[in-house]
């Protein structure tokens, strides 16, 4: 076992048993640590403290431009991005590589070693980067952070893509329900847009953990941490109907913990459902690409436009940290925008002085948006004066 590997892999486990990261988090880590390792190895680096600065300045060049790995062991440029590359400053130097082995524990993702990453990629290799520096500090292997002047790739943050109540009705009414796995689907559809799990979530959903008394599921989500949530008379109702019709012809002879299953005896995988959603949605008439995620979206953008409370909505969806939530809040700005121009008797200009008036209300409503003030400094300052007299 090498250097790189010994490390990585007390890091692993301290990422699976100290803080019970979940399996799929913690394959993610080391999926990203164990190509930077391969890449440094290749550079004729084997020692974690010979790894600089410039060296993962390159690596990170060379995945950002899509060098990639042929037959030759050479690199070839397929593409570049001038937004990403301008927070990591440094060129590739273009010098050949070695073979690089592929990693036995994920040997499909590493088919084609240094294959061009976005924006988003980058920034979380990068991140499972500095974590592994900051592990091997607080251990004492290294004396400094090789990462810490490096910045992160900046990018526009992305409204969240989501399917309208009408979508939603057309995608639900698509699985042939006469069939054990169509009832399966209409179910796993139902529920998932009933409560907002992830896809990992809800195909590892154990009959234990459902209490359809009370219509409520204990979900363990990211990180060991459990959360309740209920579930409504639809989403209970397909559950029932699944749960007493189509399960155990499902099933046959096996037996399975899993609340959703296959003839095999097996629970769900995410692939398959995903592979499933698509026909789907095709079915359905959605163009739009179409994941189990987005339907976690659509969850939690209806609870939005609807009322919801967004602390609410951040426990439902088992989110640590509120920000992560508020995301959701600028589509239903956005909503409540087009529900403005729509309804209000005042956004139709029938003449100049009515353009004039709706510039204004539009004016208030932006800046009420923004967060920011329409009144004179001075004005401020004397409303402020006031609320503390």
């Amino acid at each position: 076992m090498s250097e790189f590997d010994e490390f990585l892999e007390s890091y692993l486990i301290h990422l699976d048993i100290e803080r019970g990261l979940a399996k799929n988090t913690c394959a993610s880590y080391r999926r990203d640590l164990v190509q930077f390792c391969r890449f440094a190895e290749a550079e004729g680096v084997t020692a974690v403290a010979a790894i600089t600065e410039e060296l993962i300045r390159k690596y990170l060049m060379l995945r950002l431009e899509g060098k990639v790995q042929n037959d030759d062991d050479a690199f070839h440029d397929i593409a570049s991005n001038d937004q990403a590359s301008s927070s990591i400053s440094g060129k590739p130097s273009g010098k050949r590589c070695n073979k690089i082995d592929e990693d036995p524990v994920d040997e499909a993702d590493e088919t084609m070693f240094l294959e061009k990453l976005g924006e988003r990629s980058l920034a979380h290799h990068l991140t499972s980067l500095r974590r592994w520096m900051n592990f091997l500090i607080g251990e004492g292997i290294l004396t400094s952070d090789p990462c810490e002047h490096i910045d992160l790739p900046q990018f526009a943050q992305k409204n969240p893509v989501y399917l309208n109540e009408s979508e939603v009705e057309r995608l639900l009414n698509a699985p042939d329900i006469s069939t054990p796995e169509g009832l399966r689907d209409r179910a796993m559809i139902e529920f998932l847009y009933a409560t907002g799990v992830r896809v990992t979530e809800l195909v590892t959903l154990a009959m234990r953990d459902i209490n359809a008394d009370l219509q409520c599921v204990r979900i363990h989500g990211k990180g060991s941490k459990d959360r309740l949530i209920p579930y409504g008379d639809m989403a209970d109702q397909w559950l029932r109907m699944y749960l007493s019709n189509a399960r155990n012809e499902l099933l046959g002879q096996n037996s399975s913990k899993c609340v959703f299953v296959t003839r095999r005896g097996n629970g769900m995988t995410r692939q398959g459902f995903w592979k499933n959603l698509k026909q789907y949605a095709l079915k359905a008439g959605i163009t739009r690409e179409l994941s189990p995620h987005k339907l976690r979206h659509t969850f939690a953008t209806h609870l939005l436009n609807h009322g919801a409370d967004l602390r609410a909505v951040q426990e439902l969806l088992g989110h640590s940290d509120i920000s992560t939530t508020q995301i959701y809040t600028h589509v239903s700005r956005e909503r409540l925008k087009q529900i403005f121009a729509s309804c209000h008797p005042r956004m139709h200009v029938t003449s100049d002085c009515d353009a004039d008036d709706m510039a204004l209300e539009m004016a208030f409503a932006d800046a009420f948006e923004d967060g920011d003030s329409l009144m004179a400094p001075d004005e401020a300052d004397d409303v402020d004066d006031t609320n503390h007299s």
